[in-house]
């Protein structure tokens, strides 16, 4: 991407957990909301069943520890946010990195990390976009918005990414693109 883009770039790897989503017209796993009625119907069934059993054991090992747990969410919108076109390319993404620059925004795919790399695809751009369409990053919150207000929080494949996110950030509001200077 860098020589694609001509300019510096912060290459970091996306978690590819489940994300939660706060917008209206999607449930909490992003799935749209009416759409396969009967088979969202079993599936509330056996996973009502299974949360009960999950809250009973988490009941027993949290006994007394005052402990509470918080949801994050890492969407937020209107209904029909701008930021959906990059989550719901992200969700089938097997290996997502968010790659970053200057004036461009992407998500690549590098698809499974289980692959012997002579057997890997290609890294394929799931997703893009140049200034000015570009949505404001903030790397010090990883949060991406986008000018209808909605946004979305991207977490992190692990502490490795957070330490070399760390080594682009300075003072609050600026990005040394070449590494910080030691």
């Amino acid at each position: 991407m860098r020589g694609q883009w001509r300019e510096p770039v912060i290459v970091l790897r996306l978690s590819d957990n489940g994300l939660a989503f706060d917008v209206s017209g999607r449930r909490l796993d992003g799935t749209v909301k009416g759409k396969k009625l009967v088979r969202r119907f079993f599936w509330n069934i056996a996973r009502g069943i299974g949360a009960a059993v999950a809250y009973v054991l988490y009941l027993a090992h949290n006994a007394g520890s005052g402990t509470s747990a918080k949801r994050e969410f890492h969407v937020k919108g209107p209904a029909n946010a701008m930021a959906l076109d990059l989550v719901d390319r992200l969700r089938s993404a097997k290996g997502p990195w968010l790659v970053y620059s200057p004036s461009c925004l992407a998500v690549v795919d590098t698809g499974s990390t289980f692959l012997d790399p002579a057997d890997a695809s290609q890294p394929q751009i799931v997703w893009q976009a140049r200034k000015p369409q570009a949505p404001e990053v903030n790397l010090r919150t990883r949060t991406i918005s986008w000018p209808d207000g909605s946004s979305f929080t991207f977490p992190l494949h692990g502490n490795t990414e957070n330490q070399h996110l760390r080594k682009y950030l300075g003072p609050p509001g600026i990005v040394h693109w070449n590494g910080r200077p030691e």
